[in-house]
């Protein structure tokens, strides 16, 4: 028996159910990073991220996760060179940019950005994925978010600066200004620390498109949809939503208390696969000790001790850590970002992983197609209506 697309069916063989979710599943085989979820451990390339964060620059780590190793002095400048070059976005996308209401979500404009680099500047983005456009979709993602950040303000766009990191870019072209070194090295270790992440849901989503032959601006936009959803990269504005309205360190414990005795979900607590501290979460946390004020670390401290005390005492069989996305809201807010900010920045760092994994995916390529349990009927008789 054949199919339509040649292959031979397999429709009439048993098909093991498979765990809700996926979990536990290996989809495909990756060098790229991995999380040790019983150890709290996450690595990059067989570099444990303690080794690189707040140690070698955003850029490095774009460069070790698309080529397999560290710069030299000469490789890493002449990667700071392309990304400068490339980062100016066509006049056409900030039209389509410009033309969105200023109500729309950043999230959204990003996903809108993207899809017009690939439709406008299709020349550039139509072929197999490779290394170069890697690096030019990774440039431009500061300035779709800053145009649109300035869009809604009412402002003109802001041109980027040669001779700015990443970190650097964004802020300028976000604010107008250059800026201070206590706002963009907070931003970019937070950079570093979530430039890739396992196989999780967008990244997944990245090397399906990938594997049906698709273009790189196609991969990248599904993955930005996948990241937007509150279950996957959407939680840190809601971490800060958390904290302002607990607003004191003397509120903590009535508020943690109310909120788990109607059986709300603590935001930046637990996470699918650390079943210890994450150790992104640990880094940020010094991080936001430095960038924060005394009062909003002094709160978020508060906040995470009580909550871990609680959690644990209520649900002792479930073990639950704090989680990146608690400590990135704070260097976040820190650095003069919104909330609905957060999640967009996550994909400016995040671009590099899906990136790196769409030219590993298509390197060996192999068309993703998972079979599904049928659940259901297969007896149905059609009774056609009565015609007038």
């Amino acid at each position: 028996m054949t199919g339509s697309n040649g292959n031979t069916a397999v429709s009439d063989q048993p098909i093991l159910p498979k765990p809700e979710g996926l979990e536990g599943v290996v989809a495909a085989s990756t060098a790229l990073s991995h999380v040790f979820g019983e150890e709290g451990k996450l690595v990059y390339r067989g570099y444990d991220i303690h080794e690189l964060a707040g140690h070698a620059t955003f850029e490095e780590v774009a460069y070790l996760l698309w080529n397999g190793r560290l710069p030299n002095r000469q490789e890493l400048d002449a990667l700071l060179q392309t990304l400068g070059a490339q980062r100016p976005l066509p006049s056409h996308v900030i039209d389509v940019i410009q033309a969105l209401p200023d109500t729309a979500q950043p999230m959204d404009a990003l996903r809108t950005g993207v899809s017009a680099l690939g439709a406008i500047d299709s020349e550039h983005f139509d072929d197999v994925p490779d290394l170069n456009e890697a690096i030019a979709l990774t440039a431009k993602f500061p300035g779709i978010l800053a145009a649109f950040f300035r869009h809604r303000q009412g402002l003109d766009p802001v041109n980027p600066k040669p001779g700015h990191t990443t970190a650097q870019s964004y802020l300028h072209q976000l604010f107008g200004k250059e800026p201070d070194e206590k706002h963009w090295r907070p931003l970019e270790v937070y950079l570093t620390l979530l430039a890739d992440h396992g196989m999780n849901a967008s990244t997944f989503t990245s090397r399906v498109i990938a594997s049906t032959g698709s273009d790189l601006c196609s991969a990248i936009t599904g993955a930005i949809g996948a990241l937007k959803g509150p279950l996957h990269g959407g939680a840190p504005s809601k971490v800060l939503d958390m904290l302002e309205a607990i607003g004191a360190a003397d509120n903590v414990d009535p508020w943690l208390t109310n909120a788990l005795d109607r059986g709300e979900r603590l935001m930046g607590f637990g996470h699918r696969v650390y079943k210890a501290e994450d150790p992104r979460a640990e880094i940020l946390r010094g991080m936001a000790a430095e960038a924060s004020t005394p009062e909003f670390f002094a709160l978020s401290r508060r906040t995470e001790e009580r909550a871990l005390a609680m959690l644990h005492e209520r649900k002792p069989d479930r073990r639950l850590y704090t989680n990146v996305e608690f400590y990135s809201a704070a260097v976040l807010s820190a650095v003069g970002l919104p909330g609905d900010m957060f999640t967009p920045t996550f994909a400016v760092s995040r671009v590099t992983g899906w990136t790196s994994h769409v030219l590993e995916q298509v390197a060996n390529n192999r068309l993703i197609r998972p079979q599904s349990e049928f659940v259901g009927a297969t007896d149905k008789t059609f009774v056609a209506i009565e015609r007038r």
